[in-house]
């Protein structure tokens, strides 16, 4: 593993879990893009009482931001829950554990929202406030202007 490698992020790989993968600064752009997208959309449920769909919209705009931290790096994701592990093993320092817990919690809440019809105005609005900062935390890793 003389490669500069964490042990897990190395693990994932062998699992391909991740894989490395050919990507370029427009598929970055395209997942920031989408990211805002999102959370537009996330702002625009909460408001009008659809927290469903504002949970949902807002972790997808933390799902989106993350992927393009993961193709900056130049790797794919498998799986929801590769990405978040990815997000763990390549940027916890740097994003912070705040922002990694905040991914993690939005993920959970968009498949009790999902899958379970579980969700409440109270989640909707943290995890549109938690899109919204981790999406500013990415940005800022990217250097990206809207």
């Amino acid at each position: 593993m003389g490669d500069g490698l964490s042990s897990g992020l190395y693990r994932l790989l062998a699992e391909r879990k991740i894989l490395k993968a050919r990507t370029t600064r427009v598929m970055v752009s395209k997942e920031l893009e989408a990211a805002e997208s999102d959370l537009r959309d996330a702002r625009s449920s909460l408001a009008a009482g659809n927290a469903k769909w504002a949970t949902i919209q807002g972790y997808y705009s933390m799902f989106h931001a993350a992927r393009a931290l993961l193709y900056d790096a130049g790797y794919r994701e498998k799986s929801h829950s590769a990405l978040l592990a990815a997000m763990k093993h390549l940027y916890a320092r740097k994003l912070g554990p705040r922002l990694i817990d905040s991914f993690r919690d939005a993920m959970e809440l968009r498949e009790e929202a999902d899958y379970n019809l579980k969700f409440s105005n109270e989640s909707a609005g943290s995890t549109v406030e938690g899109a919204q900062a981790f999406l500013d935390g990415v940005k800022g890793l990217l250097n990206y202007r809207s």
